[in-house]
Protein backbone atom coordinates (compact mmCIF):
# COMPACT_ATOMS: atom_id res chain seq x y z
CA UNK A 1 0.00 0.00 0.00
CA UNK A 2 1.07 3.77 -0.55
CA UNK A 3 0.69 7.04 0.86
CA UNK A 4 -2.31 9.07 0.77
CA UNK A 5 0.10 11.90 -0.74
CA UNK A 6 1.91 9.60 -3.02
CA UNK A 7 -1.36 8.44 -4.52
CA UNK A 8 -1.92 12.21 -5.36
CA UNK A 9 1.37 12.87 -6.95
CA UNK A 10 0.97 9.77 -9.11
CA UNK A 11 -2.19 10.89 -10.53
CA UNK A 12 -0.86 14.23 -10.73
CA UNK A 13 2.17 13.21 -12.58
CA UNK A 14 -0.31 11.04 -15.21
CA UNK A 15 -2.69 12.32 -16.20
CA UNK A 16 -2.66 15.17 -19.15
CA UNK A 17 -5.17 17.62 -20.29
CA UNK A 18 -7.72 17.10 -22.81
CA UNK A 19 -7.04 19.40 -25.93
CA UNK A 20 -9.15 22.06 -26.83
CA UNK A 21 -12.50 22.17 -28.57
CA UNK A 22 -14.31 24.47 -30.40
CA UNK A 23 -17.85 24.45 -29.18
CA UNK A 24 -21.26 26.39 -29.59
CA UNK A 25 -22.35 28.94 -26.57
CA UNK A 26 -24.76 26.20 -24.91
CA UNK A 27 -22.25 23.26 -25.33
CA UNK A 28 -19.67 25.61 -23.80
CA UNK A 29 -21.70 26.97 -20.79
CA UNK A 30 -19.69 25.32 -17.72
CA UNK A 31 -16.17 25.06 -19.44
CA UNK A 32 -13.36 26.73 -19.47
CA UNK A 33 -12.16 28.87 -22.15
CA UNK A 34 -9.23 27.82 -24.16
CA UNK A 35 -8.24 31.27 -25.21
CA UNK A 36 -8.04 35.10 -24.78
CA UNK A 37 -11.80 36.51 -26.03
CA UNK A 38 -11.36 39.94 -27.43
CA UNK A 39 -14.70 41.51 -28.55
CA UNK A 40 -15.19 41.80 -32.54
CA UNK A 41 -17.70 45.06 -31.85
CA UNK A 42 -18.40 47.68 -29.59
CA UNK A 43 -21.21 47.12 -27.27
CA UNK A 44 -23.75 48.71 -27.14
CA UNK A 45 -22.74 48.55 -31.07
CA UNK A 46 -24.21 52.39 -31.11
CA UNK A 47 -25.43 55.22 -28.47
CA UNK A 48 -28.95 53.51 -26.84
CA UNK A 49 -31.67 54.78 -24.74
CA UNK A 50 -31.18 53.36 -21.25
CA UNK A 51 -35.49 53.72 -21.14
CA UNK A 52 -38.33 55.09 -22.11
CA UNK A 53 -38.42 58.60 -22.66
CA UNK A 54 -37.26 61.55 -24.57
CA UNK A 55 -33.96 62.18 -26.16
CA UNK A 56 -32.60 65.97 -26.92
CA UNK A 57 -29.66 68.32 -27.00
CA UNK A 58 -29.02 69.57 -23.06
CA UNK A 59 -26.84 72.78 -24.13
CA UNK A 60 -29.72 73.92 -26.33
CA UNK A 61 -32.50 72.95 -23.64
CA UNK A 62 -31.74 75.69 -21.10
CA UNK A 63 -35.20 74.96 -19.70
CA UNK A 64 -37.45 76.35 -22.64
CA UNK A 65 -39.98 74.04 -23.93
CA UNK A 66 -38.54 71.81 -26.67
CA UNK A 67 -40.32 70.52 -29.84
CA UNK A 68 -41.28 66.79 -30.44
CA UNK A 69 -40.26 65.87 -33.88
CA UNK A 70 -40.32 62.22 -33.95
CA UNK A 71 -40.20 58.64 -32.37
CA UNK A 72 -37.54 55.97 -32.59
CA UNK A 73 -38.27 52.66 -31.21
CA UNK A 74 -36.07 49.64 -30.65
CA UNK A 75 -34.78 47.99 -34.05
CA UNK A 76 -34.94 51.53 -35.94
CA UNK A 77 -32.30 51.20 -38.25
CA UNK A 78 -32.82 54.24 -40.06
CA UNK A 79 -32.81 57.65 -37.97
CA UNK A 80 -31.96 61.46 -39.19
CA UNK A 81 -30.27 64.06 -37.33
CA UNK A 82 -31.97 65.94 -34.20
CA UNK A 83 -31.94 69.66 -34.76
CA UNK A 84 -31.28 71.82 -31.44
CA UNK A 85 -34.65 72.71 -29.65
CA UNK A 86 -35.90 69.80 -30.51
CA UNK A 87 -36.81 66.21 -28.86
CA UNK A 88 -37.77 62.47 -29.93
CA UNK A 89 -39.79 60.40 -28.17
CA UNK A 90 -37.69 57.35 -27.70
CA UNK A 91 -37.89 53.32 -26.07
CA UNK A 92 -35.50 51.53 -24.46
CA UNK A 93 -32.83 49.92 -26.21
CA UNK A 94 -33.30 52.66 -29.55
CA UNK A 95 -30.76 54.33 -30.93
CA UNK A 96 -30.38 58.38 -29.83
CA UNK A 97 -29.90 60.39 -33.01
CA UNK A 98 -27.22 62.44 -34.26
CA UNK A 99 -27.31 65.89 -32.51
CA UNK A 100 -28.77 64.65 -28.76
CA UNK A 101 -26.57 63.45 -26.14
CA UNK A 102 -29.20 62.96 -23.15
CA UNK A 103 -32.79 61.16 -22.54
CA UNK A 104 -35.23 62.58 -20.12
CA UNK A 105 -37.39 59.58 -18.71
CA UNK A 106 -40.93 59.81 -19.69
CA UNK A 107 -42.04 60.16 -16.07
CA UNK A 108 -40.49 63.67 -15.72
CA UNK A 109 -42.13 65.82 -18.43
CA UNK A 110 -45.34 66.85 -19.58
CA UNK A 111 -45.69 66.85 -23.49
CA UNK A 112 -48.48 68.49 -24.78
CA UNK A 113 -49.46 70.04 -28.09
CA UNK A 114 -45.97 68.63 -29.91
CA UNK A 115 -44.22 70.23 -26.72
CA UNK A 116 -42.16 69.03 -24.20
CA UNK A 117 -41.48 70.24 -20.73
CA UNK A 118 -38.97 69.15 -18.86
CA UNK A 119 -39.29 68.73 -15.07
CA UNK A 120 -36.34 67.17 -13.87
CA UNK A 121 -34.41 69.63 -11.85
CA UNK A 122 -31.75 67.23 -11.25
CA UNK A 123 -31.29 65.90 -14.65
CA UNK A 124 -27.46 65.91 -15.95
CA UNK A 125 -25.78 66.29 -19.60
CA UNK A 126 -25.76 62.56 -20.79
CA UNK A 127 -28.17 60.95 -18.73
CA UNK A 128 -29.99 57.88 -19.16
CA UNK A 129 -27.58 57.23 -22.64
CA UNK A 130 -25.46 54.15 -23.09
CA UNK A 131 -22.35 55.21 -24.68
CA UNK A 132 -21.22 53.52 -27.68
CA UNK A 133 -18.48 50.97 -26.50
CA UNK A 134 -19.49 51.49 -22.80
CA UNK A 135 -19.72 47.77 -21.90
CA UNK A 136 -17.01 46.90 -23.75
CA UNK A 137 -14.89 48.36 -26.97
CA UNK A 138 -14.54 46.65 -30.56
CA UNK A 139 -11.00 44.79 -29.84
CA UNK A 140 -10.82 44.76 -26.19
CA UNK A 141 -10.24 41.54 -23.98
CA UNK A 142 -13.70 40.30 -22.81
CA UNK A 143 -12.67 37.04 -21.18
CA UNK A 144 -8.69 35.75 -20.04
CA UNK A 145 -8.11 32.19 -21.07
CA UNK A 146 -9.19 29.65 -18.66
CA UNK A 147 -11.84 31.57 -17.34
CA UNK A 148 -15.07 29.29 -15.93
CA UNK A 149 -18.42 30.53 -18.46
CA UNK A 150 -20.69 30.60 -16.00
CA UNK A 151 -24.20 31.60 -17.52
CA UNK A 152 -23.13 35.35 -16.96
CA UNK A 153 -20.46 35.04 -18.88
CA UNK A 154 -22.32 33.16 -21.74
CA UNK A 155 -24.40 36.04 -21.89
CA UNK A 156 -21.65 38.62 -21.75
CA UNK A 157 -20.04 36.58 -24.95
CA UNK A 158 -23.36 35.94 -26.39
CA UNK A 159 -24.08 39.98 -26.32
CA UNK A 160 -20.60 40.63 -28.10
CA UNK A 161 -22.57 38.03 -31.43
CA UNK A 162 -19.82 35.11 -31.01
CA UNK A 163 -21.56 32.20 -31.53
CA UNK A 164 -18.59 29.80 -30.50
CA UNK A 165 -15.99 29.95 -28.28
CA UNK A 166 -12.83 27.30 -28.22
CA UNK A 167 -12.69 25.14 -24.46
CA UNK A 168 -11.14 23.23 -22.33
CA UNK A 169 -12.88 20.30 -20.03
CA UNK A 170 -15.45 18.79 -22.94
CA UNK A 171 -15.37 15.75 -21.29
CA UNK A 172 -17.29 12.16 -21.29
CA UNK A 173 -17.48 9.81 -18.22
CA UNK A 174 -18.04 6.21 -18.34
CA UNK A 175 -19.10 4.41 -15.29
CA UNK A 176 -19.06 0.77 -14.67
CA UNK A 177 -21.42 -1.10 -12.30
CA UNK A 178 -20.58 -4.56 -11.07
CA UNK A 179 -22.61 -6.81 -9.02
CA UNK A 180 -24.78 -9.19 -9.60
CA UNK A 181 -26.90 -8.04 -6.27
CA UNK A 182 -27.60 -4.50 -7.69
CA UNK A 183 -30.84 -3.64 -8.33
CA UNK A 184 -32.70 -0.39 -9.94
CA UNK A 185 -34.36 1.61 -7.24
CA UNK A 186 -37.72 1.76 -8.22
CA UNK A 187 -37.94 -2.27 -8.56
CA UNK A 188 -38.50 -4.92 -5.97
CA UNK A 189 -35.88 -6.44 -3.96
CA UNK A 190 -35.96 -9.99 -3.15
CA UNK A 191 -33.36 -11.86 -0.64
CA UNK A 192 -29.63 -10.61 -1.41
CA UNK A 193 -30.46 -7.90 -3.58
CA UNK A 194 -29.65 -4.34 -2.68
CA UNK A 195 -30.29 -1.15 -4.40
CA UNK A 196 -27.49 0.50 -6.65
CA UNK A 197 -26.72 3.67 -5.72
CA UNK A 198 -23.19 4.33 -6.30
CA UNK A 199 -24.21 5.39 -10.08
CA UNK A 200 -26.13 8.49 -8.84
CA UNK A 201 -24.22 9.74 -6.64
CA UNK A 202 -21.53 9.74 -9.18
CA UNK A 203 -23.51 11.35 -11.69
CA UNK A 204 -24.70 14.03 -9.33
CA UNK A 205 -20.97 14.82 -8.10
CA UNK A 206 -20.21 15.36 -12.00
CA UNK A 207 -23.30 17.41 -13.06
CA UNK A 208 -21.67 19.89 -9.58
CA UNK A 209 -18.83 19.84 -11.32
CA UNK A 210 -20.14 20.67 -14.99
CA UNK A 211 -19.71 17.01 -16.42
CA UNK A 212 -22.79 15.83 -17.94
CA UNK A 213 -21.96 13.57 -20.40
CA UNK A 214 -22.05 10.67 -18.46
CA UNK A 215 -22.45 6.86 -20.07
CA UNK A 216 -23.47 3.87 -17.32
CA UNK A 217 -22.93 0.39 -17.83
CA UNK A 218 -23.83 -2.29 -16.10
CA UNK A 219 -21.77 -5.67 -15.34
CA UNK A 220 -22.18 -8.79 -13.92
CA UNK A 221 -19.84 -10.84 -11.89
CA UNK A 222 -18.34 -12.20 -14.29
CA UNK A 223 -14.83 -11.52 -16.11
CA UNK A 224 -15.89 -11.85 -19.53
CA UNK A 225 -19.05 -9.35 -18.60
CA UNK A 226 -16.64 -7.24 -16.95
CA UNK A 227 -13.82 -7.22 -19.71
CA UNK A 228 -16.57 -6.29 -21.99
CA UNK A 229 -17.82 -3.57 -20.20
CA UNK A 230 -14.44 -2.05 -19.95
CA UNK A 231 -13.92 -2.31 -23.66
CA UNK A 232 -17.19 -0.74 -24.47
CA UNK A 233 -16.35 2.13 -21.43
CA UNK A 234 -12.91 3.04 -22.91
CA UNK A 235 -14.01 3.55 -26.58
CA UNK A 236 -16.54 5.58 -25.81
CA UNK A 237 -15.45 7.89 -22.55
CA UNK A 238 -11.86 9.52 -21.71
CA UNK A 239 -12.17 8.68 -17.59
CA UNK A 240 -13.47 5.28 -16.70
CA UNK A 241 -14.88 4.72 -12.80
CA UNK A 242 -15.58 1.63 -11.96
CA UNK A 243 -17.31 0.62 -8.54
CA UNK A 244 -16.82 -2.79 -6.91
CA UNK A 245 -15.08 -6.05 -7.59
CA UNK A 246 -11.79 -3.93 -7.34
CA UNK A 247 -10.69 -6.00 -4.12
CA UNK A 248 -9.56 -9.72 -3.75
CA UNK A 249 -12.78 -11.92 -3.47
CA UNK A 250 -13.30 -14.56 -5.71
CA UNK A 251 -16.19 -12.65 -7.50
CA UNK A 252 -13.81 -9.37 -7.73
CA UNK A 253 -12.51 -9.23 -11.03
CA UNK A 254 -11.96 -5.81 -12.01
CA UNK A 255 -8.17 -5.51 -11.31
CA UNK A 256 -7.53 -9.16 -14.04
CA UNK A 257 -10.52 -7.34 -16.67
CA UNK A 258 -8.31 -4.02 -16.41
CA UNK A 259 -5.14 -5.72 -16.60
CA UNK A 260 -6.24 -8.31 -19.50
CA UNK A 261 -7.44 -4.87 -21.34
CA UNK A 262 -3.63 -3.74 -21.16
CA UNK A 263 -4.63 -0.78 -18.49
CA UNK A 264 -1.40 -0.37 -16.92
CA UNK A 265 -1.66 -0.04 -13.27
CA UNK A 266 0.02 2.59 -11.54
CA UNK A 267 -1.37 2.14 -8.29
CA UNK A 268 -3.56 -0.08 -5.80
CA UNK A 269 -4.67 -0.30 -2.61
CA UNK A 270 -4.08 3.26 -0.09
CA UNK A 271 -3.45 3.36 3.54
CA UNK A 272 -6.46 4.80 3.94
CA UNK A 273 -10.15 4.49 5.42
CA UNK A 274 -12.38 4.44 3.41
CA UNK A 275 -11.42 2.98 0.26
CA UNK A 276 -8.14 1.62 1.02
CA UNK A 277 -8.54 -1.12 -2.37
CA UNK A 278 -8.69 2.04 -4.74
CA UNK A 279 -7.08 1.41 -8.32
CA UNK A 280 -5.56 3.90 -10.92
CA UNK A 281 -4.25 3.08 -14.06
CA UNK A 282 -4.13 4.13 -17.56
CA UNK A 283 -3.80 2.62 -21.04
CA UNK A 284 -2.84 5.54 -23.55
CA UNK A 285 -4.99 8.48 -22.86
CA UNK A 286 -7.84 7.13 -21.22
CA UNK A 287 -8.07 6.93 -17.04
CA UNK A 288 -8.62 4.01 -14.92
CA UNK A 289 -10.04 4.35 -11.46
CA UNK A 290 -11.48 1.00 -9.28
CA UNK A 291 -13.70 2.53 -6.58
CA UNK A 292 -14.68 0.12 -4.15
CA UNK A 293 -18.08 -0.87 -3.71
CA UNK A 294 -19.71 0.67 -0.17
CA UNK A 295 -21.22 4.07 -1.16
CA UNK A 296 -19.25 6.49 1.14
CA UNK A 297 -16.05 4.76 -0.12
CA UNK A 298 -17.08 5.05 -3.52
CA UNK A 299 -17.71 8.78 -2.69
CA UNK A 300 -14.98 10.11 -0.77
CA UNK A 301 -12.36 8.50 -3.32
CA UNK A 302 -14.47 10.22 -5.81
CA UNK A 303 -13.83 13.86 -3.85
CA UNK A 304 -10.31 13.00 -3.04
CA UNK A 305 -8.57 11.17 -6.43
CA UNK A 306 -11.20 11.26 -9.34
CA UNK A 307 -11.76 14.90 -8.68
CA UNK A 308 -7.92 15.21 -9.04
CA UNK A 309 -7.56 13.63 -12.97
CA UNK A 310 -10.72 15.91 -13.54
CA UNK A 311 -9.10 18.91 -12.71
CA UNK A 312 -6.24 17.69 -14.93
CA UNK A 313 -7.73 16.53 -17.55
CA UNK A 314 -10.06 19.88 -17.64
CA UNK A 315 -7.35 22.22 -17.13
CA UNK A 316 -9.37 24.02 -13.81
CA UNK A 317 -6.46 24.45 -12.24
CA UNK A 318 -8.85 24.84 -9.10
CA UNK A 319 -8.98 22.00 -6.68
CA UNK A 320 -12.34 20.87 -6.12
CA UNK A 321 -11.86 20.89 -2.28
CA UNK A 322 -10.97 23.87 -0.86
CA UNK A 323 -9.03 22.97 2.49
CA UNK A 324 -8.81 24.63 5.78
CA UNK A 325 -7.34 24.15 9.11
CA UNK A 326 -10.44 24.25 12.00
CA UNK A 327 -11.10 23.07 16.09
CA UNK A 328 -12.72 19.51 16.64
CA UNK A 329 -15.05 19.55 19.10
CA UNK A 330 -14.70 16.37 20.39
CA UNK A 331 -11.96 13.84 21.05
CA UNK A 332 -11.15 11.35 18.53
CA UNK A 333 -9.03 8.15 18.10
CA UNK A 334 -7.95 5.97 15.15
CA UNK A 335 -5.91 3.32 14.33
CA UNK A 336 -1.86 3.94 13.39
CA UNK A 337 -0.93 3.63 9.46
CA UNK A 338 -4.17 4.86 8.32
CA UNK A 339 -4.95 8.07 6.84
CA UNK A 340 -8.86 8.71 8.04
CA UNK A 341 -11.39 10.87 5.86
CA UNK A 342 -14.57 11.16 8.63
CA UNK A 343 -17.58 12.97 7.27
CA UNK A 344 -18.16 16.08 9.48
CA UNK A 345 -20.52 18.98 9.89
CA UNK A 346 -17.77 22.45 9.55
CA UNK A 347 -18.43 26.22 10.76
CA UNK A 348 -16.12 28.93 10.00
CA UNK A 349 -14.06 27.81 13.34
CA UNK A 350 -14.63 24.00 14.32
CA UNK A 351 -15.56 20.71 12.87
CA UNK A 352 -17.67 17.79 14.28
CA UNK A 353 -18.24 14.21 13.20
CA UNK A 354 -21.08 13.05 11.65
CA UNK A 355 -21.30 9.91 13.65
CA UNK A 356 -22.08 6.53 11.40
CA UNK A 357 -18.71 6.83 9.48
CA UNK A 358 -19.14 2.73 8.37
CA UNK A 359 -18.45 2.55 4.40
CA UNK A 360 -21.49 2.01 4.06
CA UNK A 361 -23.48 4.21 5.63
CA UNK A 362 -24.46 6.72 3.69
CA UNK A 363 -26.95 8.86 6.11
CA UNK A 364 -23.80 11.06 7.75
CA UNK A 365 -22.55 11.87 4.60
CA UNK A 366 -25.80 13.21 3.34
CA UNK A 367 -25.23 15.45 5.91
CA UNK A 368 -21.99 16.27 5.79
CA UNK A 369 -20.50 19.32 4.27
CA UNK A 370 -16.48 18.40 4.75
CA UNK A 371 -14.22 15.70 5.30
CA UNK A 372 -12.02 15.59 8.12
CA UNK A 373 -8.56 14.29 7.19
CA UNK A 374 -6.90 12.70 9.80
CA UNK A 375 -3.20 12.12 9.50
CA UNK A 376 -1.94 8.58 9.09
CA UNK A 377 0.92 8.00 11.90
CA UNK A 378 -1.67 10.41 14.64
CA UNK A 379 -4.08 8.01 16.55
CA UNK A 380 -5.12 10.44 18.99
CA UNK A 381 -7.01 14.06 18.26
CA UNK A 382 -8.00 16.43 21.39
CA UNK A 383 -10.31 17.88 21.61
CA UNK A 384 -9.61 21.44 20.26
CA UNK A 385 -7.15 20.05 18.52
CA UNK A 386 -6.40 21.58 14.66
CA UNK A 387 -7.48 19.22 12.15
CA UNK A 388 -7.25 19.16 8.01
CA UNK A 389 -11.06 19.50 6.70
CA UNK A 390 -11.96 19.24 2.82
CA UNK A 391 -14.97 21.13 1.94
CA UNK A 392 -17.49 19.32 -0.27
CA UNK A 393 -18.64 21.40 -3.41
CA UNK A 394 -22.44 22.92 -2.51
Amino acid sequence: MISVEEAKQIITDNVQALPSVKLSLMEAAGLITATDIYSPVDVPFFDQSAMDGYAFHFDSWKNNSLTISGELAAGVSTIETLAQGNAVRIFTGAPVPPGADTVVMQEKVVAENKLLNIQDELLQKGANVRLKGSEIAKGSLALESHTRLTPAAIGFVANMGIAAIEVYGKITVAIIVTGNELQKPGATLTLGQVYESNSFALKAALQQLHIHSVITFHASDDIVDVMNAVERASAQADIILMTGGVSVGDYDFVTQALANFGVEKLFHKIKQKPGKPLFFGKKENKIFFGLPGNPASVLTCFYEYVTLALSKLTSTFVPVLSTKMVELTEDVQKKAGLTFFLKGICTDKTVVSCGAQESFRMSSFAKSNCLVCLAENETVYKKGSLVEVHLLPI
